[in-house]
């Protein structure tokens, strides 16, 4: 593969047979980082588990300390009263038939989509449109609930969703290059003791297998795997 001068410099800034702890991980990566813009910063976690299997299918939420440096954009479905409590905690969009109709239409035009349980057997009919981009709603990732004003505040302030992917790897965002070393440190943290807590009881053998840290247009730095054992 042809790397572009910019990668190839930066890439001569990280040790990749070496392992660091998170707080070195986290400077290697702001060393790499050369873009104009500013980069964010994504984890890469490889697990010991079969993704096929419902039970260690990992899928979670984790409320980030200092979020991901990005405005989240939410859609609220709901009914009245319901939409006026999503309005009140912030909601970019709140509405019912409109949005459903805007959807199907192609609209997608936001991060995160939250609803009403009375709402999802419309809502679930667009899983072919919604699905495939990550944005339909989920009990278990909180994007299903009565409690909207609560669930809105929560995705505004930092909370993020994660899954495992077919090939046992879960990504993330944890936040951009521009946050202060320790900031990082502790949104990584609190991702990783997350996806620590989350380990399946059929789990066998090892189940963090790899961490690597990197930022959208640097090379990946590996993260000591044997630090969740103290989580």
């Amino acid at each position: 593969m042809k790397r572009s001068k910019r990668y190839n410099a930066a890439i001569k800034k990280v040790d990749q047979k070496k392992n660091f702890t998170i707080e070195d991980a986290v400077g290697k990566v702001k060393e790499a980082a050369s873009a104009k813009f500013s980069e964010a910063v994504d984890i890469a976690v490889k697990l010991g588990v079969d993704p096929k299997k419902a039970d260690q299918a990992i899928r979670g939420t984790v409320a980030l300390p200092h979020g991901i440096g990005k405005e989240v954009r939410v859609l609220v479905i709901a009914k009245p009263p319901k939409d006026e409590e999503a309005k009140a905690a912030g909601a970019d969009h709140v509405g019912y038939q409109d949005y459903l109709q805007k959807i199907q239409a192609g609209w997608a035009d936001i991060d995160v989509i939250i609803a009403t349980p009375d709402v999802m057997g419309d809502l679930g009919k667009l899983g072919k449109v919604l699905g495939p981009r990550g944005l339909m709603p989920n009990p278990k990732s909180g994007t299903v609930t009565a409690d909207i004003g609560k669930a809105v505040k929560e995705v505004k302030a930092g909370k993020i969703e994660f899954r495992v992917d077919k090939a046992g790897i879960i990504h993330a965002t944890v936040g951009k290059v521009n946050f202060e070393n320790q900031k990082l440190v502790e949104n990584i943290n609190a991702f990783l003791t997350t996806v620590v807590r989350l380990k399946p009881a059929s789990a066998k053998g090892q189940y963090v297998k790899s961490i690597a840290l990197s930022s959208t247009m640097g090379p990946g730095v590996h993260i000591d795997k044997n630090i969740v054992a103290l989580k």
